[in-house]
C-alpha cells in the first residue's frame, strides 16, 4: 500500500465499526465494518443505492447510525456533531461562494476554525499553490472552469488541516478529459499532504486508478475490500466480477477443481467449487482470437460481428451461434479482424470465478 507522509494532525486511523442504517423498510447499511490506515486513500465503489454515500455521511456526522460506531484517531465520534469532527469534504457540486474570489473561498473555512487573518492568507496561498491555482487566486467562480472550481473546493477542504478528507463523487460533473486529469491531481495532492481519505464513486476507473484499496459495495454490504489489482483480477464474488470491468458469462461444467468451457479446461478461483453446470466469468482480455486455415465448425469457432476501437486496444464481439463473446486485443492485431471473419477462440488459463445463477446480480 502506498501512502503519503503524514503532516501535523493528519494521517490518522479511521474505523467504521458495524454501522447499520435504515430508512423506513430500506436497509442502506447492513453492518459495515471498515478500517482506513493512517494516510490511506480508500475508494468505496458501487451502484446507486448500495450504501457508499450513506457510509460517507455517517463518517462526516451528517447522519447518525442506527447502531455501530465511528472512531477517528482512537476517539469515538459517533455522537460528535459534524462541525466538531475535524473533517474536510469535497462534493460533486463545487459549492463555491460566487461573491468571493478563489482565495477568499479557501480562507472561509479557516475563519470558522478561528484561524487568524495572517495565517489564513498564508495557508490559503499555500493550498492554491498545491493545487496549481496560484495564478487564479483573485478570480471568481464564473471566471474559472469546472475543473478549476473543483480544485478550489479541494484546497478549501484541505486548508483547515482536517484529520480526514471525504470526497463524494467530486468528478462526476466534469467532462472525461478534465475528470482524468483532476483525478490524478487529487491523488498527487492527497499523497503530498498525507490525509486519510475516503473517496466515494460509482466510476470503477476512478476507483481503480487512485485508491490504495477499493471497497466494492452492494445492497448495504461490503462485498470485497482490497488493492485495485486484486479487486479486478481476483474478484471475490460474481457481483464484484461483473461490476468491476467487463466479463463474459460462458456456460461450462465444473469438475474436480476446474471448469470445462467449450472444451477448454480453466482453473477456478475457488477450487473447492462443487461439481456441476455453472457459468464461468471470463475477462475479455483472457480471450484471444486466431485466424488460420482450420475453421471446421466447433465449440470454439465463431464469426466477428463488430470491433470497437479503444485506442491501443480494441474490443471484438464474436458471434458463437449460441451467444456472443467479447475479446480484447491490441489494436495492431485487431485490425485484420473485420466483420464476417471466422475466428477460433483461445481462452487464457486464468483462474475464473463461477456463478451458479444465470441471471446477473441486480443493482441495489
Amino acid at each position: 500500500m502506498t501512502t503519503g507522509a503524514a503532516g501535523p494532525g493528519r494521517g490518522v486511523e479511521v474505523r467504521l465499526d458495524d454501522l447499520q442504517r435504515r430508512y423506513g423498510n430500506a436497509t442502506a447499511l447492513a453492518g459495515l465494518t471498515l478500517t482506513l490506515a493512517p494516510g490511506e486513500l480508500v475508494a468505496l465503489l458501487g451502484p446507486s443505492g448500495c450504501g457508499k454515500t450513506t457510509a460517507l455521511r455517517l463518517l462526516a456526522g451528517l447522519e447518525e447510525p442506527d447502531s455501530g460506531r465511528v472512531v477517528v484517531d482512537g476517539v469515538d465520534v459517533t455522537n460528535v456533531p459534524a462541525n466538531r469532527r475535524d473533517i474536510g469534504m469535497v462534493f460533486q457540486a463545487y459549492s463555491l461562494f460566487p461573491h468571493m474570489s478563489a482565495m477568499r473561498n479557501v480562507e472561509f473555512g479557516m475563519q470558522l476554525h478561528d484561524v487568524g487573518p495572517a495565517e489564513r492568507r498564508k495557508r490559503a496561498g499555500d493550498m492554491l499553490e498545491l493545487v496549481g491555482l496560484s495564478a487564479h487566486a483573485h478570480k471568481y467562480a464564473h471566471q474559472m472552469s469546472g475543473g478549476q472550481q473543483q480544485r478550489v473546493a479541494l484546497a478549501r477542504a484541505l486548508a483547515i488541516e482536517p484529520k480526514v478528507l471525504l470526497l463524494d463523487e467530486p468528478l462526476s460533473a466534469l467532462d472525461a478529459k478534465v475528470r482524468s486529469r483532476l483525478r490524478d491531481e487529487i491523488r498527487r495532492v492527497q499523497l503530498e499532504v498525507g490525509t486519510t481519505t475516503l473517496f466515494v464513486t460509482h466510476d470503477q476507473e476512478e476507483a481503480l486508478a487512485i485508491a490504495d484499496r477499493v471497497g466494492v459495495m452492494n445492497a448495504g454490504r461490503l462485498e470485497q475490500l482490497g488493492p485495485p489489482t486484486t479487486i479486478y483480477s481476483r474478484p471475490a464474488t460474481p457481483f464484484v466480477a461483473e461490476f468491476v470491468g467487463l466479463t463474459n458469462r460462458l456456460a461450462g461444467v465444473v469438475k474436480d477443481g476446474e471448469v470445462d468451457v467449450r472444451g477448454a479446461r480453466l482453473p477456478l478461483v475457488k477450487p473447492d467449487t462443487p461439481n456441476g453446470p455453472a457459468i464461468a466469468l471470463v475477462r475479455p482480455e483472457a480471450v484471444s482470437l486466431v485466424v488460420d486455415g482450420d475453421m471446421v465448425p466447433g465449440p470454439l469457432i465463431g464469426t466477428v460481428i463488430a470491433t470497437a476501437f479503444l485506442g491501443a486496444t480494441s474490443r471484438i464481439t464474436v458471434d458463437m451461434g449460441d451467444g456472443t463473446v467479447l475479446a480484447q486485443m491490441p489494436t495492431s492485431e485487431a485490425g485484420a479482424l473485420s466483420a464476417g471473419t471466422r475466428v477460433r477462440l483461445a481462452l487464457r488459463k486464468d483462474p475464473v470465478l463461477i456463478a451458479r445463477d444465470e441471471s446477473k446480480p441486480t443493482e441495489a
